[in-house]
């Protein structure tokens, strides 16, 4: 595999975090479990999983998974966990316990995103880290979908890597998030030129040559989702899966509300016809790259896939500049 050096790579290397392509798996609930995580990890990327909403012995599963795909029956994890913000913040939250979960199995680091008073979790993870004697500290990955939330992550919260959404995701997104285009170079205009730290560019992401253009924008890599749903080792049913690759997309959607009908005849009409397999009765959450999504395939694959292309269009577009 040709070597792409970001501030990712040589960070990561630096930090105990081998990476040898500059590609970040989202934390998708439903989709990013340890099976994928893990994979993610192999190939030389980072894998980040996401606890599902069904407890704490389900997201202990997971990490028995990791251990076993890794070889690491115990110690530090080379994966990180994902955990919104308003979902810790709810009363008696779950997700706390899950997070502590996530801590206790020496994840590498953790991503936030969502919430009214992030700042108090990547507290609780800087205190976990200092009882535990943890060396090197877990890293902490904070998206952000303006120069603002930027600006407090880095200045405020001191965040190790930040994940610049735009408006291409899919999944939990901001309405206000401009385009990861404009959004990426307009945090990188705002932090200080020396010192500054990784930003992973998400949104919209398929191919090789959206994280060659990502990384010429200037971004120390990129975060991808969608194409990850339909991964062999995806959570995601057969049936998302197939509704992902069937996908149109010439017909965008942003859904928020379902409305002209009675609610119990259209949830009925759904579950029947998830039941049979019907695609278009499932819910499946993808970006704006889900049109250039097209077959099944290893994890694995898709990262050699993505960081070969990437390498040819980096090399590629090298050739465009020369002496007059």
């Amino acid at each position: 595999m040709s070597t792409i050096r970001t501030a990712i790579t040589v960070y990561s290397v630096s930090r105990q975090m081998i990476l040898l392509t500059p590609i970040v798996l989202a934390p998708m609930a439903g989709a990013s479990g340890g099976a994928l995580a893990s994979e993610l990890s192999l190939a030389g990327g980072f894998g980040f999983l996401s606890p599902m909403y069904t407890g704490v012995e389900t997201f202990r599963n997971e990490f028995d998974i990791v251990r076993s795909t890794l070889n690491r029956p115990s110690g530090p994890l080379p994966i990180g966990a994902g955990f919104l913000g308003w979902k810790l913040e709810e009363p008696d939250s779950v997700h706390i316990d899950l997070l502590k979960l996530a801590l206790e199995n020496g994840v590498q680091a953790i991503w936030f995103s969502f919430g009214e008073d992030l700042g108090r979790w990547i507290e609780f993870v800087r205190i976990h880290d200092q009882q535990s004697a943890k060396t090197p500290r877990t890293l902490i990955f904070v998206q952000v979908n303006s120069v603002d939330e930027a600006l407090l992550a880095v200045q405020t919260w001191k965040v190790d890597v930040l994940v610049a959404q735009g408006n291409e995701s899919g999944g939990h997104g901001s309405a206000s998030a401009p385009p990861v285009m404009n959004l990426v170079p307009q945090i990188l205009s705002a932090l200080p030129p020396s010192g500054a730290i990784p930003v992973l560019a998400a949104g919209g992401l398929s191919t090789g040559a959206h994280l060659a253009a990502f990384l010429t924008l200037g971004a120390s890599g990129a975060v991808a989702g969608t194409r990850f749903l339909v991964a062999e080792e995806s959570q995601y049913s057969d049936v998302q899966k197939r509704a992902i690759i069937a996908a149109n997309p010439a017909i965008p959607a942003v859904t928020a509300v379902e409305s002209g009908g009675d609610i119990s005849r259209i949830k009925e009409e759904l579950v029947e016809g998830a039941k049979r397999g019907d695609t278009r009765s499932v819910i499946a959450w993808a970006g704006t790259g889900v049109g250039q999504v097209d077959g099944l395939q290893p994890a694995k694959d898709i990262v050699r896939e993505l960081h070969e292309a990437a390498v040819a269009h980096l090399k590629a577009s090298s050739a465009l500049v020369g002496d007059a």
